[in-house]
């Protein structure tokens, strides 16, 4: 008996594209299409699939840093999608830059669909998604060479979901935050990735050095895996010990962090892009090439890129800040386009 209702296949192989992904399925499904999950083990992506509820399948884990491990980690975890294939029979492969996915589809002549934000990201020049959904700003130099077909939305992904935002205080007692502290919630370089940088280290060991050296501060530091969770508490005991840096024991509700942040710093990434769209002061010490998101962030001073030691002494400002509830108020027009081009590509 045929189905009566497209299956779209999203995979999520990191901990930003959960929240980002959210919304979307929650559209999709309203509009009666199945949505089948997969979650790639790695960073807290698993506990935030939990965080969110999804019914999700687990699917594969990180090879490391080393480039020989990751390119048999994507390989080998293309091949592990194989039997969910068989069984589920998905009409549409749909991610936040799956290389595994991506690959797999291509393989079997699948169509798939891409999002991006991120144009210096690796990727497979001879293989292209049929779409590829990315911010208005991304250059077409980038668009044109690595996707069939292109669909842009308004504004960064982050403005997604960043609506969907219910800020709850509750986040300051179990952090241990009073009123009078500075809260600066830092994320550190994404030490596995290809594109991390020494320039990315060198920066937040100099810009943990200017934060702690104002007493008034309060670090909540996210680490990105456990063995950099492991190096930092090392590092940092003496502050974690007197309370000057708090590392969450649980997965929270990052957006949540951010709004009750008086600042955020953040080796790149989504965090300081959500950062970015709250209007809460952001400062990127990401330190490999910037791409037009974060130009476009720092030509509408949402951002502030940090590429040296004077920008840490000249950019950072470190006080309080006045939360505004209309950053909240904001529609998503983006949510709808790509939701629209998504059902658009299913159906076609």
């Amino acid at each position: 008996m045929a189905r009566k209702n497209k299956k779209i296949w999203i995979d999520l192989d990191n901990s930003p594209h959960i929240p980002f992904f959210n919304p979307i399925i929650n559209e999709l499904r309203k509009k009666d299409y199945e949505v089948l999950i997969t979650v790639r083990d790695y960073a807290q992506a698993i506990g935030l699939a939990d965080y969110f509820q999804f019914d999700y399948k687990p699917l594969g884990k990180h090879f490391g840093k080393n480039k020989i491990l990751k390119t048999f980690g994507v390989l080998f975890r293309a091949l592990q999608m194989l039997p969910v294939f068989v069984k589920e029979r998905p009409d549409l492969a749909l991610s936040h830059g799956s290389r595994s996915q991506f690959l797999f589809a291509s393989l079997i002549g699948m169509k798939s669909a891409v999002a991006t934000d991120y144009e210096h990201s690796a990727e497979f020049p001879l293989l292209l998604p049929t779409l590829g959904i990315v911010p208005e700003v991304m250059p077409e130099s980038f668009t044109n060479k690595y996707f069939k077909k292109v669909a842009r939305f308004p504004g960064i992904k982050e403005d997604v979901y960043i609506q969907n935002l219910r800020p709850d205080p509750s986040i300051l007692s179990y952090l241990n935050i009073n009123e009078d502290h500075i809260v600066v919630s830092v994320r550190p370089p994404a030490t596995a990735a290809h594109y991390h940088t020494d320039l990315s280290d060198q920066l937040f060991e100099k810009t943990m050095e200017r934060v702690l050296a104002n007493e008034n501060t309060k670090m909540v530091i996210l680490p990105r895996t456990k063995d950099q969770e492991s190096g930092i508490k090392e590092k940092y005991k003496e502050y974690i010990e007197n309370g000057r840096i708090v590392i969450p024991d649980k997965v929270l509700n990052g957006l949540n962090l951010v709004w009750y942040s008086d600042l955020v710093i953040s080796g790149g990434g989504t965090m300081i892009r959500e950062s970015a769209a709250l209007g809460v002061p952001s400062y990127s010490i990401f330190g490999g090439k910037i791409g037009a998101v974060d130009r476009y962030l720092e030509e509408s001073g949402r951002l502030s890129l940090i590429r040296s030691e004077e920008d840490i002494e000249n950019k950072v400002i470190l006080k309080k800040r006045e939360r505004s509830a209309a950053a909240l108020k904001e529609q998503s027009p983006a949510l709808q386009k790509i939701v629209k081009e998504v059902i658009k590509l299913v159906e076609a």
